[in-house]
């Protein structure tokens, strides 16, 4: 929300009406509208009319809605639907539907396995934010990543295997928008390790951070997909490095493999039963011969 009113206080006078707030106020009008229509998308005309402002008004709400990725527009038919933000902002706030709900059985499975700490993660714009981490019994533990942690796309296993699920055009223009960061912030990573990371990532088909975060911290991880392709999210194993050994890199990339499956059964069962119901086309009453009296 913080980031919306960012946007909003960007807008002129006219579009914002001059107070922060009821920018807030129509602009949040206008993601419920746009809600409303979470299927098929809605027009900007539509807009218009249902919320009764002028278009270049709607139309600069909208630009800062989409620039917190609250909205987005489809390239071909310039739609609004509803945007990635909100997915996001929806897993981190509900325990019920989420994935953090739907990898919780798994989290206990894999920390139960391996006696080492397990993750799952997500992607909000160019980040991976830890959603929950699962204590093993190992006497050792690695605190190398907290619930609520974020790190930039590529750092750390769960955050690089979501990287490496991307396509490549999308993970230059994140390694592009992140290389600022890494230069100052975590001095294990470069452009281009982040690259030849991605590579290792699909070649052997997990991803292994070898203490580039903390030393001797190592970690796993497998990228979670949603039904149609798209990233879900991430599990992931961190353990200390002498637990993780190319042996063992393969035992726990086994264990890692059965519960992303497990979750993204979940998500295909969820998004099956939230698929509407197709109506049937009403057919034609063709008018009653009468009975002969």
């Amino acid at each position: 929300m913080e980031q919306i009113i960012e946007n909003l206080s960007g807008l002129p006078n006219g579009a914002a009406s001059g107070s922060g707030a009821q920018a807030v106020e129509r602009a949040l009008q206008l993601l419920s509208i746009v809600g409303r229509a979470a299927e098929k998308g809605i027009a900007l005309g539509d807009v218009v009319a249902e919320s009764g402002l002028n278009k270049p008004t709607a139309r600069r709400l909208l630009m800062a809605l989409m620039r917190s990725r609250l909205v987005e527009q489809d390239e071909l038919t310039r739609r609004y639907y509803l945007g990635g933000e909100l997915y996001v902002l929806g897993m981190l706030a509900s325990r019920r539907h989420g994935l953090l709900e739907m990898a919780g059985e798994s989290l206990r499975r894999l920390s139960g396995g391996s006696a080492d700490t397990s993750f799952v993660s997500m992607r909000r714009d160019d980040y991976a934010v830890c959603l929950y981490r699962e204590e093993g019994t190992h006497p050792v533990r690695t605190h190398a990543l907290q619930t609520g942690d974020q790190n930039p796309l590529g750092v750390g296993a769960g955050s690089l295997a979501m990287l490496a699920a991307l396509p490549d055009q999308e993970i230059e223009a994140i390694i592009g928008r992140i290389e600022g960061v890494i230069a100052v912030q975590y001095p294990g990573y470069s452009p281009e390790i982040i690259r030849a990371d991605v590579a290792r990532a699909r070649e052997s088909g997990y991803a292994l951070n070898p203490g580039r975060v903390i030393a001797n911290s190592w970690g796993i991880g497998m990228a979670i997909l949603l039904p149609d392709g798209r990233l879900a999210g991430a599990l992931s194993i961190a353990a200390i490095d002498s637990r993780m050994g190319e042996a063992r890199q393969k035992e726990l990339a086994g264990l890692l493999r059965q519960e992303v499956e497990r979750v993204q059964a979940k998500l295909v069962t969820l998004f099956s039963s939230e698929k509407p119901v197709p109506r049937k086309t009403p057919q034609a009453v063709r008018p009653r011969t009468p009975e002969p009296v």
